[in-house]
């Protein structure tokens, strides 16, 4: 071969080969990490489940339908306590809400901590919930939760801005797609079966507790006790 032919050839590896840099770059450019075959889904969960039922909700803490079933999904969970489990995954719709995958975050960082559902609360309080939905910074906010629930901050900055927190949070997206349902929150699942939300809200389109401890009260029937 001549040292022209060569040269040519180095040159043309050299361009693939940047390409392909490139193309993994714009791969992982979204979330930082691109989900590993290990990525878990998020594990969430009140309640004692000793009727074999579980309520699933796929939220957006930024979303304000989402905000208006909180109080009817505490008092839920509190009244059924003993009988069901009722786990948040995570569905932010970065695209209407600009906050929620940044509030993810920071509840997913609290939860490596152990204080998840104290986290979670935080951010749904109604004290709180305006102001941060609409900071332009709403991570000074985050910080200063975490401060409010005594987390080590120096532990929350780094796993706020890590790939398992970051990889966690778009697993649920993933599982959430396998559903095929619209990406709509809040979307509630009862033992794996969709739930219209139309079914949960009173005749003025506001959620109901009466009308989740009918389809909660059907479902728990049809399951042998596992007390």
């Amino acid at each position: 071969m001549d040292k022209r032919f060569l040269t040519i050839l180095a040159a043309i590896v050299v361009i693939f080969g940047s390409i392909f840099i490139f193309s993994q770059r714009s791969s992982n450019s979204s979330g930082g990490s691109t989900l590993g075959s290990q990525t878990q889904l998020t594990n969430h969960v009140r309640g004692q489940g000793q009727k074999g039922v579980t309520l699933v909700e796929y939220g957006d803490f930024q979303c304000s339908a989402c905000f208006s079933f909180e109080p009817v999904i505490k008092e839920v969970v509190e009244k059924y306590s003993n009988d069901i489990y009722f786990q948040f995954r995570n569905l932010p719709l970065v695209q209407l809400h600009p906050n929620a995958f940044a509030a993810a975050r920071a509840a997913e960082a609290a939860s490596l901590q152990n204080k998840y559902w104290e986290m979670h609360d935080i951010l749904y309080d109604s004290s709180n919930w305006q102001t941060w939905t609409n900071s332009v910074n709403a991570r000074i906010l985050f910080d200063s939760y975490a401060q409010k629930l005594g987390l080590n901050m120096e532990q929350f900055k780094q796993d706020y801005g890590s790939s398992k927190v970051n990889d966690a949070i778009n697993a649920d997206l993933a599982e959430f797609k396998k559903t095929r349902q619209p990406m709509s929150t809040p979307t509630f699942f009862l033992n794996g079966t969709y739930l219209d939300t139309s079914k949960l809200t009173d005749q003025n389109n506001r959620p109901s507790f009466e009308k989740f401890k009918v389809v909660l009260d059907a479902e728990i029937a049809k399951e042998p006790s596992r007390q």
